[in-house]
């Protein structure tokens, strides 16, 4: 290396460190400013609620819109995240339920959502996610509520129907299957473990691949990873993280059918938000048994100029054949034309909950 290059190298190198001492500088900074926000939320009893969503949406946000490059708008965002995450610990890291183990989608969505300074609490059941922030134990949970593949998860909107928590956020995550196993070869495999949503998402993949395999559904994808883990001639489908959690190695990656495959995943707690700029407002409405009762409700959203993102039906559980929709809306529940198409609709429903108001995922 010439003497010319080795100075550069050093100049440019200094320049880094002083960067690096200024970026440590400015974090400091905000976490104290941070830090006093919490406090003053304290000293005016607010509630204790130091995190909000639609506050950290409208930051993240700003980032993409500022971001010139070389770093990409996720990068940036996540490194963001991550600062917002360690500065809101400095009082109290957030408890946040999961549909668990360890080593699910549902984990890698709520890592992504809240950052890593949190308390992650794996749970068995989305059931039990919803039971924990009832009871306080959790600030928000995570549950998976559908997938571009497969559709609606049912459990999740069947909770909505009892459930007094609101939907405070969204994310969407995209999902990539990886075959992991113990044995080298496709040939040595006899069975497949993975969760059943999974195994639809890599129907053809396994079909024209492993047509041999006998597939066995499990409760998620890390219970997949640990099954095949101890038996013998099995493989399993999960993520990534799972093949290291459990010892097994990569045969296959990315073997979901579809590649654009993504899996939409629901914040829940306790808040009903404030305005971010950028929202959407999920309802559930119950239908009056009346000839063209479902085109009355969605009347007042055309007429009012509501985008209408998402409905979906489910049994109402009160009787036979009666049902309850799930409609997702563009736009914040205090928007004045939400408002009004709300108000109307009502006059055609035996109940409609407004399930909450909040920022589109960033």
């Amino acid at each position: 290396m010439s003497g010319d290059n080795q100075e550069w190298l050093t100049t440019l190198r200094t320049q880094i460190d002083q960067i690096d001492l200024d970026i440590q500088l400015l974090i400091t900074q905000r976490a104290k400013i941070a830090n006093e926000v919490a406090n003053s939320k304290v000293r005016n009893k607010a509630g204790g609620v130091f995190y909000r969503p639609e506050r950290e949406a409208q930051v993240l946000r700003a980032v993409k819109e500022r971001n010139k490059g070389p770093l990409s708008d996720e990068t940036l965002v996540s490194l963001f995240k991550e600062i917002m995450s360690a500065c809101l610990a400095q009082q109290k890291p957030l408890n946040v339920a999961y549909l668990g183990p360890e080593g699910t989608f549902s984990e890698m969505a709520t890592y992504r959502f809240f950052g890593h300074a949190i308390k992650a609490l794996p749970e068995t059941s989305i059931d039990q996610v919803f039971a924990e922030v009832e009871a306080g134990v959790a600030d928000f949970g995570v549950v998976p509520v559908e997938n571009s593949t497969e559709g609606a998860v049912n459990n999740t909107l069947d909770m909505f129907l009892s459930s007094p928590l609101k939907i405070c956020g969204e994310l969407d995550l995209p999902i990539h299957h990886h075959l992991m196993s113990k044995c080298e070869s496709l040939n040595d495999l006899k069975v497949i473990f993975s969760h059943r949503q999974s195994l639809a998402q890599c129907r053809m993949w396994l079909k024209n691949n492993i047509p041999h395999a006998e597939t066995v559904a499990v409760s998620s994808n890390a219970e997949a990873a640990r099954k095949a883990s101890y038996t013998e001639h099995a493989a399993a489908i999960a993520g990534e993280s799972a093949a290291a959690m459990y010892g097994l190695e990569l045969l296959y990656s990315d073997i979901e059918d579809r590649p654009d495959n993504a899996t939409r995943f629901l914040i829940i707690g306790q808040q009903l938000l404030a305005k971010s700029g950028f929202d959407k407002t999920s309802i559930m409405v119950s239908a009056k048994d009346e000839a063209g009762v479902l085109f009355h409700i969605l009347k007042p959203l055309n007429d009012q100029g509501v985008s209408m993102t998402r409905i979906e039906s489910r049994p109402s559980k009160q009787g036979r054949w009666e049902y309850v929709f799930f409609i997702d809306l563009e736009g914040h529940v205090e928007d004045d034309n939400i408002a009004t198409a709300i108000r109307h609709m009502k006059r055609f429903t035996e109940h409609l909950k407004v399930l909450g108001s909040y920022p589109k995922s960033v």
